[in-house]
């Protein structure tokens, strides 16, 4: 693994990167039952799904709203009806858990004077909740949301989105996502991108070269060149 250079600032994905998107279905297990997995599963995969269609049909809703149509979707693909565990799983989505390393991750780097930021799908009233629930507000300088341009990742105005707001320039911004399409995409726009591969998937085919993959943040620091 070799350092990345000239990196003045990191801005991160949210959900699946420093959020765990499958939380909520996890913390609702004894209501949902052995269904808890693919519940998750389906609804994160038309959540994605829906913003990338909305985003070709010029049809922008909130990610807010399309979190719900999603687990809609869910719900009915898996024969649940249940208005109750609804509200439940829509409520613990504006409380998500972050992965284990990810609040000592933001401390190192903001004690180097790393700018740090979200650059999220995310509409800006759940990325508020996101982060003041995760305790994590005070760590981020920005928190970028995609309902500024009304369309989603990976269209480059979004990506656009952080070298405006940062005013840093692309090759300087270490861009940090758990979604491969979402990395190549940054990858593609400019910046220098690091895959967080949780789970060891493969790389997708797609334009765009990564700079990196790592398994966790807390790999990181060392990455760009901070501590030891």
């Amino acid at each position: 693994m070799s350092k990345l250079e000239n990196i003045q600032a990191c801005v991160f994905d949210a959900y699946g990167t420093l959020f765990d998107v499958n939380a909520a279905a996890e913390r609702c297990r004894d209501s949902i039952g052995e269904n808890a997995g693919k519940l998750a599963e389906i609804w994160r995969l038309k959540q994605l799904q829906y913003t990338w269609l909305r985003s070709l049909m010029d049809e922008y809703e909130d990610f807010w709203a399309i979190t719900g149509q999603s687990l809609d979707f869910a719900l009915n693909s898996l024969g649940m009806s249940d208005p109750k565990l609804r509200a439940r799983l829509m409520e613990l989505y504006l409380e998500l858990d972050t992965y284990p390393e990810v609040s000592n991750m933001l401390k190192t780097l903001k004690d180097s004077g790393m700018k740090t930021a979200i650059l999220s799908n995310g509409s800006p009233s759940m990325l508020l909740s996101a982060v003041k629930n995760a305790g994590i507000y005070q760590l981020l300088d920005q928190t970028i949301s995609v309902d500024t341009i009304g369309v989603y990742k990976p269209h480059p105005g979004v990506y656009q989105l952080a070298v405006d707001g940062l005013d840093v320039a692309a090759e300087n911004i270490c861009f940090l996502s758990s979604n491969g399409w979402d990395a190549h995409g940054a990858a593609h726009f400019g910046f220098q991108v690091v895959w967080i591969n949780r789970f060891g998937q493969k790389r997708e085919n797609l334009p765009g070269v990564l700079a990196d993959e790592i398994s966790t943040l807390d790999q990181l620091p060392a990455l760009i060149g901070i501590g030891g």
